[in-house]
């Protein structure tokens, strides 16, 4: 019974998900609708102490980097980047490879900070161009666009600067560059089999005679082929220069401070504060080197962005308020449904599987898939087991590095059924329906899942770190 109310619950979501309702809105309402079937009395406290404290806890935790990567990705946008780089990924590539071009140029902006939301609105226009020209149905874009954007770049590639590439190194006392060879092996994997399965998908369209489509909502204009744009030298810049500071600045911080934690002594603090740095470490490094990323677009595209930049700027901190707000509800609905007996059966379960790498892969995709959040099922996971983890990874003298490579690449699984609030974003802004694209997020979802799986299998055979 306990296991099927946490099952309910999370099918109540899904479904409201699926409907287009807003997580923020009924992520609380399913967590809180199976409280009051196990103790109707704890809801209001539940809902206070559990659910608001771990939603303002990531918060606290994530904003800055929600919100300056998506001010980032806004000015790349506004000085043209985007548009350069995607117009020299088709020059070298060639505009009848289109799924191709789209999925290359998700995965620049992606490796170079830029946010996966705001990927999908900087990529969306340029990718329904492609596909209307090359007559792709457009229903395939999202599933271009998830592979390019929510996949191999965002948690398998080492020095990925996203959030669920940062989180494991909280955990584990790691790096964005943890286990290099293992992610990039892995990596290159999922984008091959993720390539095959999008070109077998257009071909079979081909074959029906299937084209663009009629009558689509959410079109975007045309890109103006006359606009003057930024060298691509000079637009691939600023995210180069956030993948590398994220590496200099991992190694300068903890130089700087010296110890394992800074004590805040203020005078008008009441007592002292300690901070730990090398929790806080990978964080502040992502951060910094955003920043140094935004500047240098106002820098090298001053003319352009500055006369744009108060509105484009309300704009990104809007999205990124409600992108923030929908991982940190789906956060505290993952945090909630850990507190209910059900949850107890579940881990012991999963608990109860011998290989600690498997262990850890398994543990966390189905989390990731409860909560709808890879960011909450990973949070959850790492919360509830990282020292048995830990503990599995010094028994079986695995390095601590390639339990975050695998916790990094098993979070962006089974994340993105149908109420993850990036896939809601992802057909809102190309204007498809669950029902016309979501079959090929959810392939890439497979995909992505059994690449992790056989990055496990890499390691045994081979112990390559």
């Amino acid at each position: 019974m306990d296991v099927l109310v946490i099952i309910a619950s999370l099918a109540f979501l899904v479904i409201m998900a699926y409907r287009g309702f807003s997580v923020i809105l009924f992520a609380p309402l399913a967590a809180l609708g199976a409280v009051l079937f196990i103790d109707p009395a704890a809801v209001g406290p539940v809902y206070g102490a559990i659910f608001m404290d771990k939603l303002v806890v990531f918060v606290r935790n994530f904003l800055p980097i929600f919100l300056l990567g998506a001010i980032f990705g806004k000015v790349i946008e506004l000085s043209g980047n985007a548009k350069a780089i995607s117009s020299a990924v088709i020059q070298i590539l060639g505009s009848k490879r289109a799924q191709l071009v789209i999925v290359i140029t998700c995965a620049l902006l992606t490796y170079g900070g830029v946010s996966l939301n705001v990927v999908v609105f900087a990529v969306y226009p340029f990718a329904a161009e492609m596909f209307r020209q090359s007559n792709i149905p457009k229903r395939l874009i999202p599933g271009t666009i998830a592979l390019g954007a929510f996949t191999f770049t965002m948690d398998s590639f080492p020095g990925s600067p996203q959030v669920q590439n940062i989180i494991p190194t909280t955990f584990f006392g790691t790096n964005t560059w943890a286990a290099p060879w293992l992610g990039t092996i892995g990596g290159l994997m999922i984008f091959v089999a993720g390539m095959w399965y999008l070109d077998s998908r257009r071909k079979k369209a081909v074959a029906l005679g299937e084209g663009y489509g009629m009558n689509h909502i959410n079109e975007p204009e045309a890109p103006d082929a006359n606009e003057k744009l930024p060298h691509p030298l000079v637009a691939l810049l600023p995210l180069v220069l956030v993948f590398g500071l994220n590496y200099v600045f991992g190694k300068l911080i903890p130089q700087l401070y010296g110890d394992a934690s800074y004590t805040i002594t203020l005078a008008g603090l009441a007592k002292p504060i300690t901070v730990p740095i090398a929790a806080n470490a990978t964080i502040w490094a992502v951060e910094l080197a955003l920043i140094v990323g935004i500047l240098t677009v106002v820098a090298t595209g001053y003319k352009t962005v500055l006369p744009k930049f108060a509105e484009g700027s309300r704009h990104a901190i809007g999205g990124s308020l409600l992108a923030v707000m929908n991982s940190a509800s789906e956060f505290g609905y993952g945090a909630v449904m850990a507190a209910l007996p059900g949850f107890i059966i579940v881990a012991e379960t999963l608990r109860s599987i011998p290989n600690p790498l498997v262990n850890e892969a398994v543990s966390i995709t189905v989390l990731a898939g409860l909560t709808g959040s890879a960011i909450g099922g990973l949070s959850i996971a790492l919360g509830a087991m990282a020292d048995n983890f830990i503990a599995a990874a010094h028994a079986a003298n695995i390095p601590l590095e390639v339990f975050h490579r695998i916790a990094s690449m098993a979070s962006g699984g089974m994340d993105t059924l149908p109420h993850n609030g990036a896939v809601i974003t992802l057909l809102t802004v190309t204007g498809l329906t669950h029902r016309q694209s979501y079959r090929d997020i959810f392939a890439i979802t497979l995909i992505k899942t059994f690449m992790a799986g056989a990055t496990i299998a890499l390691f045994y055979m081979t112990g390559i770190v």
